[in-house]
């Protein structure tokens, strides 16, 4: 009886037998191709800066235009006091325009944490005027309102316990060129009617020096009238 036969296995093949062939990236054959490719990396690479900076610095500022912007906080500044029709010439105080910190956006403004930009200002032009009566100074305001109505100014804020009222321009909204909110206030413990115009932020033209800037002050046209009779002085706090 023959024994059984053994059955050879056969050897495995090698590894760098079996393993697939990796086959190597066919690079475009014309130019054209080749520096289409080009550009599309390129422009990713510009997208992705572009982006990365964004997200560091935040949406930019726009920029400003201070001598047109000083033009129109003062003729609302005017318009205002023409409204109030004040009886005499009284002294304005603060009758200048005025520049305000503005803030670091973005990531940036974490490493600038309540520090305001040397380049980027908003402005402002107030004025105040004391001893004023309460019919004049009612009257006044509503003059005011009226017309700020009238140009389509948004209503955002009225006095509590003082009148007054805070309108809003819905076409200034992101253009730095207009004024942005107006003010008025009279406060009956003293008698001052107060008005203020302001301006959002804006990026500020090489060499502007706010001190040395002309458009900075104001005074108001003189509107005729017999002097303002100061009312009785009224304690804050009552008896």
């Amino acid at each position: 009886m023959n024994p059984p036969r053994t059955r050879i296995r056969p050897w495995p093949h090698p590894w760098y037998r079996t393993a697939p062939r990796r086959r190597r990236p066919r690079l475009p054959r014309s130019r054209a191709a080749r520096a289409l490719v080009a550009l599309c990396a390129a422009v990713a690479v510009a997208a992705t800066v572009a982006a990365l900076a964004w997200l560091w610095n935040g949406p930019p500022y726009p920029k400003a235009d201070p001598d047109r912007i000083a033009v129109r906080l003062k003729v609302q500044a005017q318009r205002a006091y023409d409204e109030a029709a004040l009886p005499g010439r009284p002294e304005v105080g603060r009758g200048r325009v005025e520049t305000g910190t503005c803030y670091y956006r973005g990531l940036r403004s974490l490493a600038h944490i309540d520090r305001g930009r040397p380049d980027v200002r908003s402005f402002g032009l107030a004025w105040q005027v004391t001893a004023v009566p309460e019919d004049v100074a009612r009257s006044g305001l509503l003059r005011m309102r009226a017309r700020l109505e009238r140009e389509g100014w948004t209503l955002v804020d009225t006095g509590v316990d003082r009148p007054g009222f805070r309108f809003r321009n819905p076409a200034g909204e992101d253009d730095v060129q207009q004024v942005e909110h107006v003010d008025a206030r009279w406060y009956r413990e003293t008698g001052t009617y107060t008005v203020s115009a302001y301006a959002g932020c804006g990026k500020l033209p090489d060499g502007f020096d706010a001190y040395a800037w002309p458009e900075r002050d104001w005074v108001p046209a003189a509107v005729p009238g017999p002097p303002v009779t100061p009312p009785a002085v009224r304690s804050a706090t009552p008896r």
